[in-house]
């Protein structure tokens, strides 16, 4: 098929280059490229999220603690934030084809090798890995929208988009507990291989073959790269890092965010004064483009953060295992397969913001649902709200990136591309800090409160500490001050535990609060025409 990137180099910052325009459906070809690219989008997505519920497992493999297991996450993440702005220009340089055949290549074989470790050094330094292979994954398939699908076929090319980026989180810890539960934690590293066979073998026979262009070399932004990865990289370690350290009381935690926000501010500076700037960030100047990444960010903080804190619950309230955690959010993901392709046609029917909010909307009250959570809500009581969850996560991404994208020519889709999915991440990333700081404080509030209550003044606590003492002097305990200091441990766990609920509700609020915001934001972009020329992405 004769696509404009032929003609165009992807993300360029200069004017486009005139080429033969595409035509009003794309190829079958055209489409093969798409979908291949999808696929890799959906693995490396589904790879920040398929060890979460098999940390444990991961972590006594081996042999490290729960403190430093957490760099197993920590690690990849790190890898994926800072290729993502990278790849733009790195395809320009190594040439569109090869650069994604050659990371579609080394993805699954360092997530094979992560299979193979035997200590925390390894693991981590080959998590990184893939992360920096995966990461180029996500946006190249974004841009392959933009650059491959003529304006009527980009609502389902970016509808395609929205499910890997939704629905590749909600199944993760799904495919991720099944594995482990039943075929050992190993088995989670090679689930990339197939889908990334398919993947290769479809993109080597459809993707043009263009000359590499080693001469951008010279003129590469080294400067705001450099920045950018030790800025990113700094700030992503603080914000994984920072509620288990006690944020600002760690002169660790200090010294990383100091690091984060001296080099990223002078990245900014660069990438505003340089005549080739590696990350276009004068796009978000524009009216759709800043508000669809506004947005973006917002929701990723929700997308991320619902997949963060719903296992946590389950594991730590309900001491549900990895598969049982699994099963719970499977409704999630399951009921998008079915919705998502629906979309295209209601953004063509209806006002594309309207349907957004309503799927924004939509998703704040499955949060709101959960904010009443007791002793008694457990995997069947996550049912329904997630299922809510699920048709208005099916309605979100895809119209948020219509608006984002109106307006962005074919020379920028590489650029808009990197930007916009890196801010979606760390959106993601800043967002499952801000509530696991958000969990721990509310629940020693909550702590605090229900322990004033529980005293040894009154009459119902002592009884209930007798009638325990009794209850652990009939199994088994023959001294009394022993079973008594168990009685009132026992009531210390209750209290805990019922601290740990309610924070967790209060966690969901404002998750709630957030996407709330962000549905009233999005209706500020300009209305955007659907198949057609664009009215919203003005300079």
């Amino acid at each position: 098929m004769a696509t404009l990137t032929q003609n165009v180099q992807l993300g360029s910052p200069g004017p486009a280059t005139v080429a033969a325009p595409l035509p009003e459906r794309a190829s079958t070809m055209a489409w093969i490229a798409v979908l291949a690219a999808m696929i890799g989008a959906f693995m490396a997505i589904l790879n920040i999220q398929i060890t979460n519920a098999s940390l444990l497992d991961i972590e006594g493999g081996i042999g490290t603690g729960v403190d430093n297991g957490a760099w197993i996450s920590t690690s990849y993440l790190i890898g994926e934030i800072v290729v993502i702005p990278l790849t733009d220009y790195l395809s320009r340089v190594f040439s569109f084809r090869r650069y994604m055949l050659a990371n579609a290549v080394l993805f699954p074989l360092f997530s094979a090798a992560c299979a193979f470790s035997h200590d925390l050094g390894s693991m981590i330094a080959l998590r990184g890995l893939q992360g920096f292979a995966g990461g180029v994954l996500i946006p190249m398939a974004f841009t392959m929208v933009l650059t491959k699908l003529p304006k009527a076929q980009q609502p389902l090319g970016l509808a395609l988009f929205a499910l890997s980026v939704t629905f590749a989180p909600a199944i993760g810890p799904t495919i991720g507990g099944y594995l482990t539960e039943n075929y050992g934690w190993q088995s989670i590293f090679f689930v990339n291989t197939p889908p990334s066979i398919v993947m290769f073998v479809a993109l080597f026979f459809t993707l043009e073959k263009k000359p590499m262009q080693l001469s951008l070399l010279k003129e590469g932004d080294w400067a705001g790269i450099a920045t950018m990865a030790i800025g990113l990289a700094a700030l992503q370690t603080v914000l994984e890092e920072g509620n288990k350290e006690d944020w600002f009381q760690s002169p660790f935690i200090v010294k990383l965010a100091l690091t984060a926000a001296v080099f990223l501010t002078v990245f900014v500076a660069i990438e505003l004064a340089v005549a080739k700037p590696l990350v276009q960030l004068r796009l978000l100047k524009r009216r759709n483009f800043g508000i669809g990444i506004i947005v973006n960010v917002l929701v990723g903080v929700a997308l991320f953060g619902t997949v963060y804190i719903l296992p946590q619950y389950l594991g730590q309230v309900q001491r549900y295992n990895a598969e049982q955690i699994g099963l719970v959010l499977a409704w999630t993901g399951l009921p998008q397969l079915v919705i998502i392709p629906f979309v295209p046609l209601l953004i063509k029917r209806f006002d594309v913001r309207y349907v957004g909010f309503v799927g924004i909307s939509i998703f704040a009250a499955s949060c709101f649902m959960n904010i009443t959570l007791s002793l008694d809500s457990a995997g069947d009581q996550f049912f329904l709200p997630n299922l809510v969850r699920a048709i208005g996560q099916a309605l979100v991404l895809t119209p948020i990136t219509v608006i984002t994208t109106a307006g962005i020519a074919p020379s920028e889709a590489g650029a808009a591309s990197g930007l916009s999915n890196m801010l979606r991440n760390l959106g993601g990333a800043v967002g499952t800090a801000m509530l696991a700081t958000v969990l721990t404080k509310r629940e020693q509030f909550h702590s605090n409160i229900i322990g004033q209550s529980v005293t040894f003044a009154r009459e119902e606590v002592r009884d209930r500490i007798a009638q325990l003492t009794q209850y652990f002097m009939a199994h088994g305990v023959t001294d009394p001050a022993v079973a008594q200091h168990k009685a009132i441990a026992a009531i210390g766990v209750t209290v805990h535990r019922q601290a740990l609920i309610l924070g967790f509700s209060d966690t969901f609020a404002v998750i709630g609060v957030v996407l709330s915001l962000a549905a009233v934001a999005l209706l500020f972009a300009r209305k955007i025409q659907i198949g057609g020329a664009s009215g919203g992405g003005g300079h």
